[in-house]
């Protein structure tokens, strides 16, 4: 495929039209109608839907678009790199993260980042669900625990643990009665808690009152003495430091694991080694205190 020519398509394609595209690249519209022509006519394809005003891509059209357009883009931006030594990272750099460590930690990261890198328009979008990096044009993503992935690299940054909290004027049963508790999301319906506590392993038995769809919601909800709850200690370490929450025991289960995670056929970009070193400094050891630290700043 003429890489030329698919950079012609994609200047048109993102334009909405070729006289649109010309003035904007200052290339002769002729030009660009002949290039796009040849590679029509190379892939066998209309790409296209030529109407009497406008100029509408056809259904291969936009999937070769969606395709190609920031493969080009990273070509463009590796030689610029290249050619300015890698110093000064630029370009867009776009970012999924997950609910709770955006709503606690990546205002300020972000911010920070975006002083240290003007050149860098950063995104960062927030959901917790395995988003595709290559179809939805993410650069890094961060996620808890995630599945093994052949196509992916990347990292853990942080480490966290679970524990089980409630406020002081909660009563912890002595016997098998089932305390009231605060879940997170539907369908959490578990009937005890296994917990490790300095006297050993116990279990707790719930009952769960409250549902909610946000562990800073739940964190919110155990202060006003509605139920104990599951809860990440690195969220709830300055309440159970100043008395406002006490723990009842550490989760058994496997630790929360936060990664950093980007494609493993893309070039490093700048941009991204800048964020990656930029985490690194928030987090130099990745432990939940400083998770905490970073929370109470």
């Amino acid at each position: 495929m003429d890489l030329l020519a698919l950079a012609d398509f994609n200047l048109v394609a993102r334009h909405g039209g070729f006289g649109k595209a010309s003035r904007a690249s200052g290339r002769p519209k002729a030009t660009l109608s002949r290039r796009v022509a040849e590679l029509e006519a190379s892939l066998d394809l209309r790409l296209f839907e030529r109407g009497a005003r406008d100029l509408k891509l056809t259904e291969e059209g936009r999937a070769l678009f969606e395709r190609t357009s920031q493969l080009l883009t990273e070509i463009d931006e590796t030689a610029a790199a290249i050619a300015s030594g890698g110093q000064n990272p630029r370009g867009r750099l776009r970012i999924s993260a997950p609910l709770l460590f955006s709503q606690t930690a990546m205002g300020k990261l972000a911010a920070g980042f975006a002083l240290k890198y003007p050149e860098v328009r950063l995104e960062v979008t927030t959901e917790d669900r395995a988003v595709d990096m290559i179809e939805e044009a993410y650069d890094l993503v961060i996620r808890v625990n995630p599945e093994p992935d052949e196509n992916l690299v990347g990292r853990i940054f942080l480490r966290d643990r679970l524990v089980v909290v409630a406020s002081p004027g909660l009563p912890r049963p002595t016997d098998d009665s089932a305390v009231p508790a605060v879940v997170r999301g539907p369908g959490n319906e578990a009937q005890a808690w296994n917990v490790l506590t300095t006297a050993g392993r116990a279990s707790i038995s719930v009952n769960p009152i409250l549902s909610l769809s946000s562990l800073v919601m739940v964190r919110d909800a155990v202060r006003m003495g509605v139920g104990a709850a599951r809860l990440p200690i690195s969220l709830v370490s300055r309440d159970l430091a100043d008395g406002r929450l006490v723990h009842w025991g550490d989760v058994e289960g496997p630790e929360i694991a936060l990664w950093t995670l980007y494609p493993t056929r893309r070039l490093l970009s700048a941009r991204v080694s800048a964020f990656l070193d930029h985490l690194r400094e928030a987090f130099p050891h990745g432990t939940p205190d400083e998770l905490a630290a970073c929370l109470g700043s």
